[in-house]
């Protein structure tokens, strides 16, 4: 390719055109181009390749323990995270993910450093790059009666149950959780430590998400759809006015704080 007859911005809409390997190239052929505005393109186009390369650099140092766990001659490895622990309403969901081993999906990480934009397009690809992916939901009454802590550990077993590929080994955010009968591993902070994990989070956040968006339709005037069950000062104010509907988790203080009010 002839750069020289071309003008910035023929050779900036060519270069979106191009793979990594190729643009590497296209970047150190340009860089003896002494054109000001040719170097600045440059510039930007290297920058972007960093960028990338230090997060399939993050991405791949999310393997470390799947890693290990793999040399020990485990197999399939599930990654398992739950959404919705801190809600007064809705559900809380688990995710469970097998990934396919090594593979890099950029933007992999924690749930709750992505936008929803963003956790929709990752959840997207991975269940491309999973061996087997699911979820498992636990409702406010169930959460009620059994409380938060023991649903949350029984919306992770349910998950791990669905799962299409039996794992030989678990990976959690948090906490060991004494329904798996399989060995386990619990990572604090593990959304943020494994690919697994970071899958699983992303997994249960997205899925939980669509749930309350069904919700906001079915009971209106919460505002479900924004705040996703959590107690926002709007979400109580609405309390208030009209009181707990069928999601909201009765064993919860502010909902039976409001309930009081309305009471008296």
């Amino acid at each position: 390719m002839n750069f020289t007859n071309l003008s910035v911005n023929e050779i900036n809409r060519y270069l979106t055109t191009l793979n990594q390997e190729e643009l590497i190239k296209c970047l150190a052929f340009l860089a003896h181009d002494k054109r000001i505005t040719v170097q600045n393109i440059v510039k930007k186009y290297q920058r972007l390749i960093d960028k990338r390369t230090k997060e399939l650099e993050r991405c791949r140092a999310l393997w470390s323990l799947e890693k290990e766990i793999m040399e020990k001659g485990y197999r399939f490895v599930a990654g398992v995270d739950e959404a919705g622990r801190g809600p007064i309403a809705g559900p809380v969901v688990a995710g469970a993910v097998i990934l396919s081993p090594f593979c890099v999906i950029e933007g992999l990480n924690d749930s709750k450093k992505l936008s929803s934009y963003k956790r929709e397009q990752i959840a997207s690809r991975i269940k491309e790059e999973a061996l087997a992916w699911a979820v498992g939901v636990v409702d406010a009454k169930t959460i009620d009666r059994i409380n938060i802590l023991e649903a949350t550990r029984y919306a992770m077993h349910l998950a791990v149950e669905s799962l299409k590929i039996k794992p030989d080994y678990i990976l959690l955010d948090g906490y060991e959780n004494p329904l798996f009968t399989i060995p386990q591993t619990g990572v604090i902070d593990g959304d943020a430590l494994s690919a697994s994990i970071a899958a699983a989070s992303i997994i249960a956040k997205v899925h939980r998400d669509k749930l309350m968006n069904v919700y906001d339709r079915i009971y209106p005037g919460y505002n479900f759809k924004q705040n996703k069950g959590y107690g926002t000062v709007e979400h109580q104010q609405a309390l208030e006015t009209i009181g707990p509907c069928p999601i909201h988790r009765q064993s919860f203080k502010p909902v039976q704080d409001k309930q009081k009010v309305l009471v008296d």
